[in-house]
């Protein structure tokens, strides 16, 4: 079995932490993770992104998605 690398682990946390915070679905908060590409931003802002605590990085998820819609 493969194990994630921390950026993945990291993109796993965002996804389920923006999917509890907004109360949708897995399948639709992934949808809407790869449809404006948010797993390539997260992984692109990693470094500062993990630093950062659980609300500011949903709420920094959430102003990503509005400037993409």
């Amino acid at each position: 079995m493969n194990k994630l690398n921390k950026i993945q682990q990291f993109q796993l946390f965002c996804l389920e932490s923006y999917r509890s915070n907004n109360n949708i679905s897995g399948i639709k908060a992934l949808n809407e993770f790869r449809e404006f590409k948010v797993l390539d931003y997260l992984a692109a802002g990693y470094d500062v992104l993990h630093t950062q605590s659980e609300n500011y990085i949903v709420s920094d998820i959430n102003d990503y998605l509005k400037r993409r819609k």
